[in-house]
């Protein structure tokens, strides 16, 4: 194959939707140690109606006692939604201030602060896309529309009480968060 056909092929690859060697979504995953895994996943239906479809992502080499670890709070992890239908991204942020304020979070001026943050942070979806949330320990909370960041929250606090809306033992989907900690 001629050179400029070898360039044309590489450049193709490279540009092709989902062949990422390491997306940027989850490059602070490899950081904490070997390539992303997943951990788990489940779909999110409301009355019978897909949603989206959630992935969790933990680092790949964490260790104690010679077992992988699981998700853990000290840990980055990532929650990657794909989206099953169309949303506002307006919409997906009150929702997520209301399940914040459903866990316990009752700080009407924090609430609003973050709902503030997240409509910054998370563009109106379609079918098919996805947003990613990178839980980032002691920093905050990244997000990513199909793998470019829409915005950082600089608040662990924050970081955790979204993050809880999927992980927290009193999450509303309770079956979801069982199927993205990796249960059978």
């Amino acid at each position: 194959m001629p050179r400029i056909g070898h360039l044309l092929l590489l450049a193709v690859l490279l540009c092709a939707p989902g062949v990422h060697a390491n997306p940027p979504s989850f490059a602070e995953l490899a950081t904490a140690g070997g390539e992303p895994r997943q951990l788990g996943q489940g779909r999110m239906r409301w009355f019978g109606l897909a949603l989206y479809d959630a992935t969790l992502w933990v680092g790949g080499d964490h260790r104690h006692g010679g077992e992988p670890d699981d998700w853990r709070w000290d840990h980055p992890f990532a929650l990657d939604l794909r989206y099953a239908r169309d949303f506002k991204g307006r919409k997906l942020a009150d929702a997520s201030v209301d399940e914040i304020r459903r866990l316990g979070l009752a700080d009407g001026a924090k609430l609003d602060a973050w709902r503030a943050h997240m409509v910054a942070a998370f563009p109106d979806v379609k079918k098919g896309e996805r947003i990613t949330g990178v839980f980032r320990p002691g920093i905050g909370a990244e997000f990513f529309h199909q793998d470019r960041s829409t915005g950082l929250v600089r608040d662990p606090e924050f970081a955790r009480a979204f993050f809880s809306i999927w992980l927290d033992a009193r999450t509303r989907e309770p079956k979801l968060r069982a199927a993205l900690l990796g249960a059978r």
